[in-house]
Order: structure tokens, then sequence, then C-alpha cells
């Protein structure tokens, strides 16, 4: 089973998978790594592992039709199974949604449906909740939106900054995501189905 992250940034989320990966936890390849963003720093990553990348800028392409043609064929390539969301700041077409209909998953730094976007870390803390946390979920047509797998909550407190609310809700991405994705290559997932993680994942 072949599996392609895609990603735009630094890259710890990728990290965490192939950790995953190579530990057995997973059992699938890491075959491919998608990016749109030469100075992202997942890309020297990706190159340290021996983990084939494609660079694919969406300057490059006047329509975005031709900028994911680019991606499909890519994918098609290496014959990948699973798509994993970590960090790509792109939001896909519904006919890319449609091609990979329950092959595509995305991890949120926020308690879906509430503060959706690039910036939900700092939406929730200036909003002031007591309560927010990681969600991962199927993609669909819609931005953070779609059936959801996995969600594991963050309480806030009162010494929290905005700094140490991001550190923690990494570590809890790099713990749940990993888990996620073992579920779907072993088949336990279904797009309709809601999925209650269990409590020792954390542990």
């Amino acid at each position: 089973m072949n599996i392609a992250v895609f990603a735009s940034g630094r890259g710890s989320n990728f990290s965490a998978i192939l950790k995953a990966i190579k530990k057995g936890v997973i059992k699938a390849d890491l075959s491919l790594l998608i990016c749109d963003n030469p100075k992202a720093a997942v890309l020297t990553a990706a190159a340290r592992a021996g983990i084939k990348s494609a660079l694919v800028k969406r300057q490059d392409f006047t329509h975005k039709e031709e900028f994911e043609n680019r991606i499909i064929q890519c994918l098609e390539e290496e014959k990948i199974d699973l798509i994993v969301l970590a960090g790509f700041m792109r939001i896909l077409s519904p006919e890319f949604v449609q091609k990979y209909k329950g092959r595509i998953l995305n991890i949120h730094p926020a308690l879906l449906p509430s503060f959706k976007g690039a910036h939900a870390i700092k939406d929730a803390y200036e909003y002031g909740v007591k309560l927010t946390g990681v969600t991962v979920h199927f993609v669909d047509e819609e931005m953070d939106h779609g059936p959801i797998i996995l969600q594991v909550p963050l309480r806030i407190k009162e010494n929290d900054t905005l700094e140490s609310i991001e550190r923690k809700l990494h570590k809890i991405e790099h713990k749940i995501y990993p888990q996620a994705i073992k579920l779907w290559t072993e088949g336990k997932l279904k797009l309709s189905q809601r999925v209650v993680m269990l409590k020792d994942i954390l542990s």
C-alpha cells in the first residue's frame, strides 16, 4: 500500500508519519511527497529520508486544473492508494476530491466544526475558548469539513500562551495522525463512519 503526503511547510507531521511507518505501526510505504513550496523544509526532510518528492508549483500552471492534473500524474506513477494532507496550503478542487473520494485524510488543529481555516490555533486562542484540540477527518468538497475520524481535546490553562498551545497541539497531531492512517490502511474506516479515539493513544 502506497501513501502520498501533501505538505507545504516544515513537515513535522510528515516526519511523524514516516517514523510510524519505520516502526511498523503503519504497514504501508510512504512513497511520495507532493509539495507546492520550493522553500519548504519538508523537501529537505524527504530528501534525507530517501523519499521521492514532487515539487508542483501552482504558479507554473495557467489553470488550477492543469496544476492538479500534474499532481494526479505523479500519484498515478507511484500507484498511490492514500493521500494524507499535512499542512498543504492549497484547497483541492471538487473534481480532485471526487476522484479520490474516501482516500484523502486531513488533520486540523481545532475541534471541527469550530475554527476552520488556516489560522485555527490563533483564532481559538484569541476567542478565549477553554477547550480546543485536533481533528483528523476525511476530505470532502468543503474546506475543513467531512466525516470526522479522530478528535482529541486539549484544555487551555490560564498560563498557556499561543506558542505553548501550538506545541501541545502539534504533539497531539503527531500521535493521532499515524493512528488514523493505521485505521485506514487496516480497512477499519468507512467514509460515513465516526470513529471514537481510545484514550490510551495519548498514554
